[in-house]
C-alpha cells in the first residue's frame, strides 16, 4: 500500500478526534464561558452541521482542481479552524469557529478516498479506503482520550491548540508524500458533477448510509449511562470503555475493507445483519458488568464493517462524480448521527429504558437492510434491461483505465 495513504490517516485522526473531543469537553467549555451545559451542546451541532454544508459545497466547487492541492488547502482550513477555537474569547466565536472546523471534514475523506482508490489496484480498492478511514477510527482509540486529558488537565483552549498541531503534520506529510496530480473532471463542471447525484441508486445508497449509521448513533449517542446506569460502572471508568468502541471500529473497518475487495454487497449486507443481532442483545450484554465491554466492542465492529462498501457504492454510482458522491456520503453519515441520536431520545423520552436506544437503533438497522434490499433489485432489474451493463459491484472499466493517470 502507498505511504501517501498513511497522510491520509494522519489528517484523518486529526478530524476524527476534534469531531469526537467536544463531547468531553462539554462541561469544561460551560463553566469557562459561563453557560449551561445544553447550550454548549450546541457546539457539537454546529460542527456536523459544517460538515453537512462543506462536504457537497467544498467537493464540488473545487471539482476541476488538483485534488493533492484540494487535500492540502482542506486542511489548512482545519487547522484555521481549531486555532480559532482555541482563541474564542466567547460562545458566539466558539459556536463559529467549531461550524468553521467541520466544513472540511467531509470533503477531505470524499477527496481522499478517490484519491486512495486512484493509487492502488482495483482489487484493492476497499482496503485502500479502509487505511485512509484507520485514522479516524485509532482517533476513538488514542487521540479523544489523550486529548480530553489534555483539556481536564491543562484547558480546553490547549486540546485545540494540539488539535491544530495534528492538522500541520498531516499538512506536511500530504505535501511531501501525496503525488501530484491532474483533475479528471468533464469540462462541464460543476453542473456535471451536480448532475450525477441525480440518479435513483445514488440515494438508495446514500439512504442506506443514513440508516445503517443513524443505527450506530442511536444507541452510542446513549453508551455512558448504559454502562453506568445498567451495567454499573463508574464514571470514571466509562473513558477507557469508550475506547473500546474504537478498537471495535478498527477491527471492523479493516476486516470490512478486505472482505468488501471480495464483495461489496456481501459484506455490506452481512455488517447490517450483524448489526441488527448486536443492537437486539444490547439490554441482556449491558445487563451485567462483564458483557458490557463485550458489547461495546461488537457494535464498533458490527457498524463499521460496512463503512468501506457503502462508501465504494456511492461512489460508483456517481462514477463520473466521484469526489462530490463520497463526499455527500459523509454529509449522510452525519445526519446519521444527528437522526440517530434523536430517535433514541426519543425512547428514553418515552419513558421505555436507558437500554431502549439500542433497540431503536435495530429498527434503524433493518431500514437500512431494507432500503439495501431495494438498492440491489434496482441493479438487478437495470443490469436484466440493459445488457452489457456492468453490475455496481465493481469500479467501472473507465475508473480503472484512469487510476494510475
Amino acid at each position: 500500500m502507498p505511504l501517501a495513504l498513511l497522510a491520509l490517516a494522519v489528517g484523518a485522526f486529526g478530524i476524527g478526534t476534534t469531531e469526537f473531543v467536544m463531547m468531553g469537553l462539554l462541561p469544561d467549555v460551560a463553566d469557562d464561558l459561563n453557560i449551561s451545559i445544553p447550550t454548549a451542546g450546541h457546539l457539537v451541532s454546529a460542527y456536523a452541521i459544517g460538515v453537512v454544508i462543506g462536504a457537497p459545497l467544498l467537493a464540488a466547487v473545487t471539482a476541476r482542481m488538483s485534488r493533492r492541492k484540494v487535500l492540502i488547502g482542506l486542511m489548512v482550513l482545519f487547522v484555521v479552524g481549531n486555532t480559532l477555537s482555541a482563541f474564542a474569547p466567547d460562545h458566539h466565536s466558539l459556536l463559529a469557529a467549531r461550524f468553521l472546523s467541520g466544513l472540511p471534514h467531509g470533503a477531505f475523506f470524499g477527496v481522499g478516498a478517490v484519491v486512495a482508490t486512484s493509487m492502488v489496484a482495483p482489487e484493492r480498492k476497499a482496503r485502500a479506503v479502509s487505511l485512509m478511514f484507520l485514522g479516524l477510527t485509532v482517533a476513538n482509540i488514542a487521540g479523544v482520550p489523550a486529548a480530553t486529558l489534555v483539556g481536564q488537565n491543562f484547558g480546553w483552549r490547549a486540546t485545540f491548540l494540539g488539535v491544530s498541531v495534528i492538522g500541520l503534520v498531516a499538512i506536511a506529510s500530504l505535501a511531501l508524500v501525496l503525488p501530484r496530480d491532474h483533475s479528471h473532471t468533464p469540462a462541464a463542471g460543476l453542473r456535471s458533477e451536480l448532475a450525477a447525484l441525480k440518479s435513483l441508486p445514488v440515494w438508495l445508497a446514500l439512504g442506506t448510509t443514513v440508516a445503517g449509521f443513524g443505527a450506530l448513533f442511536s444507541a452510542y449517542s446513549y453508551i455512558t449511562p448504559m454502562l453506568t446506569d445498567s451495567a454499573g460502572y463508574a464514571d470514571s471508568s466509562v473513558t477507557l470503555l469508550l475506547a473500546l468502541f474504537g478498537v471495535g471500529a478498527t477491527i471492523g473497518n479493516l476486516l470490512g475493507g478486505r472482505l468488501a475487495d471480495r464483495s461489496m454487497r456481501g459484506t455490506l449486507f452481512g455488517g447490517l445483519v450483524a448489526l441488527v443481532a448486536v443492537l437486539l442483545l444490547f439490554p441482556l450484554l449491558m445487563a451485567t458488568a462483564w458483557s458490557a465491554p463485550l458489547a461495546v466492542v461488537l457494535l464498533g465492529t458490527a457498524a463499521f464493517v460496512t463503512s468501506s462498501p457503502l462508501l465504494l457504492m456511492v461512489m460508483e454510482k456517481a462514477s463520473s462524480a466521484p469526489s462530490l458522491a463520497s463526499s455527500a456520503n459523509q454529509a449522510a453519515f452525519n445526519l446519521a448521527n444527528a437522526g440517530g441520536a434523536w430517535i433514541g431520545g426519543l425512547t428514553l423520552a418515552a419513558g421505555f429504558g436507558t437500554t431502549s436506544p439500542a433497540l431503536a437503533g435495530a429498527a434503524l438497522a433493518v431500514l437500512g437492510l431494507g432500503v439495501a434490499t431495494i438498492a440491489y433489485t434496482v441493479d438487478r432489474h437495470r443490469n436484466t434491461t440493459t445488457p452489457g451493463r456492468l453490475v455496481a459491484t465493481h469500479i467501472p472499466q473507465r475508473e480503472q483505465t484512469t487510476a494510475h493517470h
